[in-house]
């Protein structure tokens, strides 16, 4: 499923998704708070069809069971999506969406050197690819 994250395309990136590296020992409750945050501002993911896309992707993903996932909030499964974008935008060397050099990021995703789950489409939106 396409998922248009245009409406993303000023959220800075690294509020949403940062390491302990990065942003110090409360950088994972930080980047949730954000995340959870600026989901309930934007809930994307405003359809059950889109909900249930991004749980079967999370548990595409080996890092819950789907007994987990069954059980999380809507508002949570919307912030790890805004995580999911926001670690995908930084990889690709952006600080937002606004920011991303499309050309270059094709390039870098055929060249499997990013992730490859974000587009821009022939209609000027950006898209999120919730599959697998």
């Amino acid at each position: 499923m396409e998922i248009d994250i245009t409406t993303l395309a000023e959220v800075n990136a690294f509020n949403l998704s940062h390491s302990i590296a990065e942003g110090g020992e409360n950088a994972m409750h930080n980047t949730w708070e954000n995340s959870k945050a600026e989901s309930d501002r934007n809930p994307i993911l405003n359809t059950p069809e889109k909900l249930a896309a991004m749980r079967e992707f999370a548990a595409s993903s080996g890092g819950w069971t789907r007994e987990e996932i069954a059980e999380w909030p809507d508002s949570e499964v919307n912030a790890l999506f805004l995580q999911w974008v926001a670690g995908d935008v930084r990889e690709l060397g952006a600080d937002s969406l606004a920011d991303i050099d499309w050309e270059e990021a094709e390039q870098l995703q055929s060249e499997g050197q990013a992730p490859s789950n974000m587009f821009k489409g022939t209609d000027g939106k950006i898209y999120f690819y919730l599959g697998f």
